[in-house]
């Protein structure tokens, strides 16, 4: 069987969660006997392939067996509507929601709107939603989206974090960190916690770092602007760093106030790491995790301040905590994402 396996934009989204979710479904499928396409366009590019088609009658797309799109672009909208017309059975993986999109670059409030109605126009015309989880499910059936939606987990790559504990002092020693280290891996959004992470900080002493990307220039919300350019004395913003590895090695406790999350591979990442993980309250990280057994979850500043507090006067939980969390990861291993994937395919095939 042959599939397309498209993230639009890659080249833009390699950085970001959509773009590790999609490296996962193809490390997983790699290990199957799925034939995997990643462009859609007979050319290796749209325009090439128009042009082609326009000046010689070539077709616009590869040939496969199954569409499966990532992102929500005019690519994916017209990938959607050749497997429509050629009768190819087509899956959207419902990476972006309404409610996700919220607090990220400025004006996204503004925008989140119109994009909800978009999006339930374009779910709904997969012959199956994927998407990471129960609570993106009941999101998407709130909008409402019209077709079948099976959550998914994104998975996690353990063997790509193996060796993180040998960059520990490089990292550690680059960005000046000492003592119980707390951490955030990502793109800096105030949807991810961003204030409350900065306020935390100010009421302790322990070095607080974000290891991620931000953006600095007019698209950048307010609110990041404000923190990245004037952080608290204990808060380090490294931006991008080239090995990821070096962000689960230097940390201690993983600290993850975000208001709103589809799953959040980095979570698993940091569990996969061994990390103690504190945890904002909200429902997709009820659904897969349990609070005192592989996690702390929190509900407001007063409790995740109390959160941190424990766990720097008990280096043992933060040892139970962790090795919890490592067996959690597993439940999420590629292998266990790849079979899930081929069962799909062939149902839909």
């Amino acid at each position: 069987m042959r599939v397309l396996n498209y993230l639009e934009l890659a080249d833009r989204l390699n950085r970001s969660g959509i773009g590790t979710a999609v490296d996962h479904q193809r490390a997983a499928l790699s290990e199957t006997d799925i034939e995997v396409e990643t462009t859609p366009w007979q050319e290796g590019h749209p325009a090439w392939a128009l042009g082609g088609n326009v000046a010689f009658n070539d077709p616009m797309f590869r040939e496969f067996d199954i569409a499966h799109c990532n992102m929500i672009g005019p690519g994916s909208v017209a990938v959607a509507r050749y497997a429509a017309q050629a009768d190819i059975p087509l899956v959207l993986h419902a990476h972006v929601t309404r409610e996700d999109f919220r607090d990220s670059f400025r004006g996204s409030n503004l925008i989140a709107p119109a994009l909800g109605r978009y999006l339930r126009w374009f779910y709904s015309q997969a012959d199956l939603v994927l998407c990471p989880s129960e609570y993106t499910k009941d999101i998407l059936e709130s909008y409402p989206v019209d077709a079948p939606i099976r959550p998914m987990t994104n998975g996690v790559d353990v063997d790509a974090l193996a060796g993180h504990e040998d960059l520990r002092e490089d990292y550690r020693r680059r960005y000046d960190l000492d003592g119980m280290v707390v951490f955030a891996v990502g793109n800096v959004f105030e949807r991810k916690g961003l204030t409350m992470f900065c306020k935390l900080a100010q009421e302790t002493e322990h070095d607080f770092a974000w290891f991620g990307p931000y953006d600095a220039g007019p698209q950048a919300s307010k609110t990041v602007s404000r923190w990245v350019n004037d952080p608290p004395e204990n808060v380090t913003f490294t931006g991008w760093i080239e090995d990821i590895r070096g962000a689960f090695g230097a940390g201690d406790v993983y600290l993850f106030p975000t208001k709103a999350e589809n799953q959040g591979i980095a979570v698993l990442e940091a569990m996969a790491c061994g990390k103690a993980v504190v945890l904002s309250d909200i429902p997709v990280f009820r659904e897969y995790y349990e609070d005192g057994h592989d996690c702390l979850i929190c509900a407001d500043e007063a409790e995740f301040r109390e959160a941190l507090e424990r766990l720097a006067e008990n280096p043992d939980l933060r040892d139970r905590l962790g090795e919890n969390a490592k067996q959690t990861a597993r439940e999420h291993s590629l292998d266990r994402v790849g079979r899930r994937l081929v069962e799909t395919y062939e149902e839909l095939a």
